[in-house]
């Protein structure tokens, strides 16, 4: 991999977990507002993909912490991290 997709993942991955913290930010404004919500499965994706935008919303916000399921969400960072590691150490970036 050269610089400029090194770079292009890592502005995708920021603008993954800002996405999924506006995204915890919106359902508690609509519980707040008894509005439509945002699906349980779309926020647990959210929190995969963008996992410490969705820790940051969860805590900043104080949404969805008692719900069990969403307590897997704390995981998703360190998967993250192995993901990081084996494409870095085993690929030689």
């Amino acid at each position: 991999m050269n610089r400029e997709t090194v770079f292009l993942i890592i502005i995708l991955y920021i603008a993954l977990n800002i996405a999924a913290l506006l995204l915890f930010w919106i359902d508690k404004r609509r519980a707040m507002k008894e509005q439509y919500r945002i699906k349980e499965s779309t926020l647990l994706t959210a929190g995969f993909l963008g996992p410490f935008g969705a820790i940051a919303g969860m805590e900043i916000f104080r949404h969805k912490t008692r719900k069990l399921k969403f307590k897997v969400v704390y995981l998703f960072p360190m998967v993250h991290l192995i993901i990081i590691y084996i494409i870095f150490f085993y690929f030689s970036i």
